[in-house]
């Protein structure tokens, strides 16, 4: 038996992967529309807004999704470099006077035919691959620092320094969190890595201390009521909708905070809708779907056919298991003000999709594993061929 036939794609899905992404889905297609349908009836005239997009949005990832299960994984070797470059000058050309659109002072996204796109996002998805792919190529020169960290390093400063000028410090942090985790993974030596987080210190506090709004975020999240008229309103009011909703919540659009209390609850703070409406059963409910997508990564991760198919499920694990937790975190007032999406749940085309690729390629990775006592018996067929030869 070869190991083409044991690794060859099984088909089908994982089911516990795939069920929980379903159920984030349709848990977030509700309480999109429960979040928006009062801000989005004053704004467009139309309370279902919101809903509608996201429902498209919705439909558009789970195609991409199917379609990226089916795709090889090792189809994105061959496209690491293609898919990084891309994402370059996808964020040079949010610089191009009359391209890059501009909300709330950031210059983060670009507009086609009326739809918003997140280069940045990308750029994250973009990485992942291209960093799976070299450190599986530069496997036994990882260690030496001209080959498994400075190329790397460069890179990563390239790319978060077109990210904090948007500005986005909050991406440019989960990115460095990404490179930074694989790296480790890869093995690169610690007595590079480490010294690369003492060097950023500095750098996060320098642009901290320039820009007034971040101070305030800052000073707002650690002590929220002191601020609860200005920079810390958002925190406040997140941490009174969790308190509001008890064990079993107040009930599925019987929210308070949403009504323009909340700023934006449909998008950054839709965790916060979550907790309000359904309650701590509804929270630990949400939260464990996440736990078993980040349990399925790493099981996909561990079982992986080869380097390549690891560095590349870590990756997206990590991915969106930062997501995941800082967003949930922001929420419950654990970290300073973040503009980000729940994965699957908020409102947003550009992370749903990107996710939902993301999850597809985990699916690709899981399917093409090897079937365990299959796998051991081979092993122990070519050990024992010497011995009886």
């Amino acid at each position: 038996m070869t190991d083409d036939k044991l690794t060859k794609d099984r088909g089908g899905y994982d089911r516990f992967l795939l069920l929980a992404v379903l159920l984030l889905l349709g848990i977030g297609l509700v309480m999109v529309y429960s979040a928006s349908s009062v801000v989005a009836a004053k704004r467009f005239g139309s309370d279902t807004y919101f809903f509608e997009r996201q429902a498209a949005y919705a439909l558009a990832a789970i195609l991409l999704l199917i379609c990226c299960r089916y795709v090889p994984y090792t189809f994105y070797m061959t496209m690491a470099y293609p898919l990084l470059g891309a994402a370059l000058v996808l964020l040079v050309v949010l610089y191009v006077p009359g391209i890059g659109h501009e909300v709330g002072g950031a210059k983060r996204w670009l507009r086609f035919f009326g739809v918003s796109f997140q280069p940045s996002e990308f750029a994250r998805l973009a990485l992942i691959v291209y960093l799976a792919y070299s450190m599986t190529k530069k496997r036994e020169k990882i260690k030496e620092f001209s080959i498994g960290f400075l190329p790397h390093a460069i890179l990563f400063v390239c790319f978060t320094t077109m990210i904090v000028l948007q500005p986005d410090f909050g991406m440019a942090v989960i990115i460095a969190l990404i490179v930074w985790t694989m790296l480790f993974l890869g093995g690169v030596r610690l007595c590079y890595l480490l010294p690369v987080l003492a060097a950023m210190a500095p750098i996060a506090y320098y642009v901290l201390i320039h820009a007034g709004y971040r101070l305030n975020r800052l000073a707002s999240f650690l002590d929220p009521w002191q601020h609860q008229s200005d920079a810390g309103y958002q925190v406040v009011h997140s941490l009174m909708a969790f308190g509001s909703g008890g064990i079993f919540g107040a009930g599925i659009g019987n929210g308070y905070q949403k009504l323009f209390y909340l700023p934006e609850p449909h998008t950054d703070f839709i965790f916060s809708v979550i907790g309000e409406e359904l309650g701590l059963v509804g929270v630990c409910f949400v939260t464990g779907l996440y736990v078993i997508i980040l349990w399925r990564g790493i099981v996909i991760a561990m079982r992986a056919r080869d380097l390549f198919a690891t560095f590349l499920a870590a990756g997206l694990t990590i991915s969106l298991g930062l997501q995941v937790c800082i967003n949930q975190a922001v929420a419950l007032g654990l970290l300073p003000t973040k503009g980000l999406t729940l994965p699957f749940a908020s409102y947003g085309g550009t992370s749903l999709v990107v996710n939902a690729v993301a999850v597809g390629i985990l699916m690709n990775i899981s399917a093409r594993q090897p079937v365990l006592h299959e796998k051991y018996f081979n092993v122990a067929r070519k050990t024992a061929e010497p011995l009886l030869t």
